[in-house]
């Protein structure tokens, strides 16, 4: 088995998402032509080190980039390799402080109207408005299934979300009716897609084993879907995925642009907050 098949391999039986799959193989595929095409199995530490120190000072990327790199190493070395690599001391890239940055309440509300405005047929207004609402981070947004949505409760049920973890959080009753239409509407497309012969759905982890039947029931199509049908490429099979992140991520920064916001005018920092509100010591000197 070629070196990146079996990286492929072990990483589906740790069940890492797909996009972690691809970062981890381009990673790994860099170190390798960064060595001359060498084979991981003869290297080690002191050829990690100097990527790293490489990816530090020469292409100066971000300490979440560098900590990123290493981490898909550790794992080619650790789980597919079965090497230990030891100690090793790269030069690291510091991890700036940056000042938080937020939108007030009538940018907020200006953003997500001049989203609502898009010409889309993707529910991009109501992903965002769930968003800001709700705390989401993108990804907990796309992969929110049908089951997720408890309209009686007021609330959402993230799954797997950061450090693969659960939780509640709420539904915005400013959001419940757009919710529901597209429940609505989701039911309709599950149906005819049932029809048609589809209606499967990827199933987290081994549920697709465990419960069978479950990869075609409507609690477990994604709330986001997407408008066609698309093959997996992991397992080959038709179904309906989840809107691809990209798309949302465009339809922000488009709203932006038409906003036509300058940088300075966009964020108002916590910082600024603050300081308007905290005398200064000189005040109280010079009356």
């Amino acid at each position: 088995m070629k070196l990146m098949e079996q990286v492929s391999q072990v990483l589906l039986v740790w069940n890492y998402t797909a996009a972690t799959e691809r970062c981890y193989c381009q990673w790994i595929r860099r170190f390798i032509f960064f060595h001359a095409v060498k084979h991981p199995n003869t290297m080690g530490a002191e050829e990690v080190e100097r990527f790293l120190t490489h990816l530090a000072t020469t292409e100066k990327v971000a300490a979440s980039t560098q900590n990123q790199a290493l981490n898909a190493l550790v794992f080619l070395y650790r789980e597919v390799l079965r090497m230990d690599l030891g100690n090793f001391d790269a030069v690291r890239a510091r991890r700036p402080l940056r000042v938080p940055t937020v939108l007030s309440q009538v940018e907020a509300k200006q953003l997500l109207d001049a989203i609502g405005q898009l010409k889309t047929t993707e529910p991009y207004h109501l992903m965002c408005q769930l968003m800001y609402g709700s705390g989401l981070r993108l990804m907990e947004c796309c992969r929110l299934r049908v089951k997720d949505i408890d309209l009686q409760r007021g609330q959402m049920t993230v799954r797997g979300g950061k450090g693969d973890k659960d939780r509640y959080v709420m539904l915005p009753a400013a959001a419940q009716a757009e919710v529901q239409k597209l429940l609505d509407w989701r039911r309709q497309v599950h149906e005819q897609d049932l029809a048609r012969g589809f209606g499967w759905v990827e199933m987290p982890t081994a549920l697709e084993r465990k419960l069978p039947g479950a990869d075609h029931q409507l609690g477990w199509q994604f709330l986001f879907a997407s408008g066609k049908l698309s093959r997996c490429p992991r397992k080959g099979r038709v179904g309906r995925h989840h809107v691809h992140q990209g798309g949302v991520q465009r339809a922000v920064f488009t709203a932006v642009r038409s906003l036509k916001w300058t940088k300075r005018a966009t964020c108002h920092t916590l910082m600024e907050k603050a300081a308007k509100r905290v005398r200064s010591p000189l005040d109280g000197v010079v009356a």
